[in-house]
C-alpha cells in the first residue's frame, strides 16, 4: 500500500511567525507530529510519502503514486482540508481522515466524500482501519471510547519530514489534562487522566532526532506537560543526564498549567534540562471569569506572583488570554494589557472566546440557544465569537482589537521583553559555544537595522540591549531573539484589526436586517 500523508494549510495565525521564520530562512514553526505518528503505527511494509502543504504543494507525481491519501487536521485547517479531500476524490483516490477536527465534527467531513474516518486515538482505531483495508473494504468509520496507554506508541517517523523547513521539532510525552476548564476541548479529546510515555521511550525519540542530525529547538506538545507531576519528574531526571551527555543539543519549551510555579523542584529540573520557555493558560486576570469557566487552578494564589516565580527561575513565559466570558465587566481588554505589562510577559496569545464542539461550554450555550449557526468555533485570533455573549459583541470586539494593538506596539513590546529579561533566571545548562551561522548574522543585522536604526524605537532598543548585557549577560542572545519576534506581531496586529472589524461589520449588518425583517 502506498500511503500519501497530507497536512493541510494553516491560515495566518498568531503562531504562523511568518516574518520571524523568513529571517532564519525556514518555512514552518512545527511539523505535523500526528501524521508522522500515524505513519509509525501503520504497517511498516507500506510505503509512505508526506507533504506538509505549509511548505509546498502536492505534486502530480505524488498524487499519481498514491493508493490512499491520509489527512489529519485541526479545526483551523478545515477549509484547506476539505479542498484537498475534494482534489483527492477527483483524482480517484481512497481518502482517510483523522485528527482533532474529524474527531470533533465527523459529520462535516462525510459530506466532502471521505471514504474512511479514523477517529479518536490512532493506537486503537488505526489497526481497525488496516484490518478493513486488508478485507478489501472501501469505506468505514472507526471509533473508540477507550484511552490507550501511550507506552505502546512507536517512535514517530521523523525521517519523512523535510527537516530543514522547520524551526522546531515536536515530541509528545503525555496526553490529557487533570483540570476541567469549561471551554477546553483537550479533556474531551484526550480525557482528564494524563497518560505518559516512559522516560526511556521519550529518550529513544530524542536519540532518533539526534541521529537524523537535528540540533535546534524541541517543543513538548503536551497540552499540560505537568499534568502528571510524578512521571514528569522521572522523565526530567533522565533527560538531564541525556542532555549533559549529548552536550545539550536541544533547547526545549512546552505548555503547562500555572500551578507549575508551586513546585520549585519541577521548575529547576526543567531549567537544568535546558527548557527556556513555557506557555501558560492564564486566560484572564478577572477571578470571577476564572471561577465561571472552572479554571480553578488559576484562582488558588496570585497569578502575578506565580508568573514572577516562573520567570525568576529561568523560564520565559508565553501566555494565552481570552476575552468574552459570560458576566465579564467592561474594560477586560485593558485589564489583560495591564497584567501582561505588570508581570512582564513578552508573548501573549489573545483571542475572543470560542465555543469548541462538544466542550462543556458548547453544550451549555447550545442548551441556552446562544450558539451562532454556521460557526463551529476555532482558536484563530482573527475570528469573531461563535455565540451570543452576555455583553454587546461590538464592545468585546473593539476591546479585543485595541488590546491586541497595544500589546504589540513596538515600544510597549520592547518594554515588556526588557522587564521580563532583567529578572529572568540565568540558564544552568551549559552547551558548548558555537560560531553563529551566516543566516543568524543576517537575521541579527535585519533586526538591528529595523528596530535599532530605522524605527523610532532606536533609543529604546539600544538602551534595553546594553542594560541586559550589563545586568543579566547570560540571557542576551535569548533577549535578542525575543526582540526579533515583534517583526511578526507588527504585521499580524494589522491583520487582526482588519479581519475582526470586517466580521463585526458583517455581523451588525445581518443583525440589522433581522430586526427590519421582524
Amino acid at each position: 500500500m502506498r500511503a500519501l500523508l497530507v497536512y493541510p494549510i494553516f491560515p495566518q495565525t498568531f503562531w504562523s511567525y511568518d516574518k520571524i521564520l523568513e529571517l532564519v530562512d525556514r518555512k514552518v514553526l512545527l511539523p505535523p507530529l500526528g501524521l508522522i505518528t500515524v505513519a509509525s503505527i501503520l504497517p511498516q511494509e507500506w510505503e509512505f510519502k508526506l507533504v506538509d502543504r505549509n511548505i509546498r504543494k502536492v505534486t502530480d507525481e505524488e498524487w499519481q503514486w498514491a493508493d490512499i491519501v491520509i489527512f489529519s487536521a485541526m479545526i483551523v485547517q478545515k477549509y484547506d482540508l476539505i479542498n484537498q479531500i475534494i482534489e483527492a476524490k477527483q483524482r480517484g483516490k481512497l481518502v482517510a481522515v483523522g485528527g482533532p477536527y474529524a474527531t470533533s465534527v465527523p459529520h462535516e467531513l462525510e459530506e466532502s466524500g471521505v471514504d474512511f474516518l479514523v477517529l479518536d486515538e490512532g493506537e486503537i482505531t488505526l489497526p481497525m482501519f488496516v484490518e478493513a483495508i486488508e478485507r478489501g473494504e472501501k469505506q468505514g468509520t472507526f471509533r473508540t471510547t477507550e484511552k490507550p496507554a501511550v507506552t505502546s506508541t512507536p517512535i514517530p517517523r521523523y525521517d519523512l519530514l523535510e527537516l530543514d523547513a522547520y524551526d522546531s521539532m515536536s515530541v509528545q510525552f503525555s496526553r490529557g489534562c487533570p483540570f476541567q476548564c469549561e471551554f477546553c476541548d483537550i479533556i474531551v479529546l484526550y480525557g482528564r487522566k494524563p497518560r505518559t510515555k516512559t522516560p526511556e521511550q521519550l529518550l529513544k525519540e530524542l536519540d532518533y532526532l539526534y541521529e537524523l542530525g537535528w540540533r535546534r529547538g524541541v517543543f513538548m506538545v503536551d497540552d499540560n506537560f505537568i499534568g502528571n507531576k510524578r512521571n514528569v519528574k522521572l522523565l526530567l531526571k533522565e533527560l538531564k543526564i541525556w542532555q549533559k551527555e549529548h552536550q545539550y543539543p536541544f533547547r526545549f519549551n512546552t505548555e503547562a498549567s500555572v500551578d507549575l510555579a508551586d513546585d520549585e523542584e519541577l521548575m529547576q529540573l526543567m531549567v537544568d534540562c535546558y527548557f527556556d520557555a513555557v506557555f501558560l493558560g492564564i486566560e484572564t486576570p478577572d477571578e470571577d471569569s476564572l471561577q465561571l469557566t472552572k479554571k480553578f487552578q488559576n484562582t488558588r494564589s496570585s497569578l502575578a506572583d506565580a508568573v514572577d516565580r516562573i520567570i525568576r527561575i529561568g523560564l520565559r513565559p508565553m501566555a494565552g488570554f481570552i476575552i468574552g466570558f459570560d458576566g465579564e465587566k467592561k474594560g477586560a481588554g485593558d485589564r489583560i494589557v495591564r497584567f501582561a505589562e505588570q508581570v512582564g510577559i513578552p508573548t501573549t496569545t489573545f483571542a475572543m472566546l470560542q465555543a469548541l464542539p462538544n466542550t462543556a461550554l458548547w453544550h451549555r450555550l447550545e442548551k441556552e440557544g446562544r450558539l451562532r449557526k454556521g460557526r463551529d468555533g476555532n482558536i484563530n485570533q482573527t475570528t469573531l465569537m461563535n455565540f451570543t455573549p452576555t455583553r454587546p459583541i461590538e464592545d468585546i470586539a473593539q476591546e479585543y482589537v485595541d488590546a491586541f494593538w497595544q500589546l504589540y506596539d513596538p515600544h510597549a513590546y520592547l518594554d515588556r521583553v526588557y522587564h521580563c529579561f532583567l529578572k529572568l533566571g540565568a540558564p544552568t545548562a551549559k552547551p558548548p559555544a558555537k560560531l553563529p551561522t551566516l543566516v543568524d548574522l543576517k537575521a541579527l543585522a535585519i533586526v538591528i537595522w529595523r528596530q535599532g536604526i530605522k524605527r523610532n524605537t532606536r533609543w529604546k532598543f539600544w538602551h534595553h540591549l546594553f542594560s541586559i548585557i550589563k545586568h543579566n549577560p547570560e540571557v542576551w542572545e535569548h533577549y535578542l531573539t525575543m526582540c526579533a519576534h515583534n517583526e511578526h506581531f507588527l504585521e499580524y496586529r494589522q491583520i487582526v484589526k482588519e479581519q475582526i472589524e470586517a466580521q463585526l461589520a458583517e455581523y451588525l449588518s445581518l443583525d440589522k436586517q433581522l430586526l427590519v425583517a421582524c
